[in-house]
């Protein structure tokens, strides 16, 4: 096993892989462990004070690597539509007062009543185009992740890599990028090309990391195996993404109901050493 402290320095741990933890434990805990960031969720940093967990991360040693998340892009205009762009406005004020250089997207499922997964994406286009000159000027960028497509009804009608990309690349690559979550991309027999694409033209706003186990839970959501007790080719993906020019943070990402139960100093330990043994080289 890789224990270098270089190892470590691209390590990310996303706030909901150990959401237990309030934030000043979850800074003690990770910058002991040195472990180089942290992606953070919109509410929680909230509750705290988003000037307050900017100055408590940096205090720690621990840059800000994501945060999630806006988008919910998908209602046709009116007063619905407008709501979530100015809540995406928002939250790129709140990345860039938090230092995060990305803003996670999850784009949105189909509005009620709608079937047409097309017209929706296209809406996701039109929110990009609208929010990047904003997210420009904070020094934010915005990146769009896929989710499997058991989402697209309810959560994201952007399901694969190629779509993520075809929304981003009418825009400069450093304003609009991808997020690639190895939950959401393992299964597409495309994404090693796709991973080739996007990081030759710099696309890659983020890496997620997260496995896939059997059977699935009845909360799907929550269901994200910790890193090794699924298939996905967690080291394979990493590799393919770095191959292609990608050398950014690599965040561990992980909704799980039997991980929140315990103890999350634990947990935290625990997804370290699980990173080290099959995701680092």
């Amino acid at each position: 096993m890789n224990t270098a402290p270089d190892a470590l320095s691209r390590l990310s741990i996303n706030q909901e892989t150990v959401a237990q933890l309030p934030l000043p434990r979850l800074a003690e805990e990770a910058s002991a462990l040195g472990v180089g960031g942290v992606g953070l969720w919109r509410e929680p940093v909230r509750r705290y004070g988003v000037e307050a967990a900017a100055g408590l991360f940096a205090e720690h040693g621990l840059a800000v690597t994501s945060l999630c998340r806006g988008g919910f892009f998908t209602a046709p205009e009116g007063p619905e539509r407008r709501r979530a762009l100015d809540d995406n406005r928002a939250a790129i004020g709140e990345a860039a007062a938090l230092g995060a250089p990305v803003l996670v997207l999850v784009s949105g499922g189909l509005p009620p009543g709608e079937r047409d997964l097309g017209a929706a994406r296209r809406r996701v286009g039109e929110a990009l185009a609208e929010l990047v000159p904003y997210a420009r000027e904070h020094g934010v960028r915005l990146g769009v992740e896929p989710l499997h497509p058991m989402f697209a009804s309810d959560r994201c009608v952007v399901s694969t890599l190629g779509q993520a990309l075809e929304l981003a690349e009418p825009f400069p690559a450093e304003e609009v990028g991808v997020v690639v979550d190895t939950y959401h991309v393992w299964w597409d027999e495309r994404t090693p090309q796709l991973l080739s694409r996007a990081g030759e033209a710099g696309r890659i706003a983020a890496l997620q990391l997260a496995d896939w186990t059997v059977p699935l839970p009845a909360g799907v959501l929550l269901g994200r195996g910790q890193l090794g007790d699924g298939c996905v080719d967690l080291r394979g993906l990493r590799r393919a993404a770095e191959a292609a020019g990608y050398t950014g943070p690599v965040e561990v990402e992980l909704f799980n109901e039997s991980l929140r139960a315990r103890d999350g100093a634990e947990v935290l330990r625990e997804t370290v050493e699980r990173y080290l043994r099959y995701a680092a080289e």
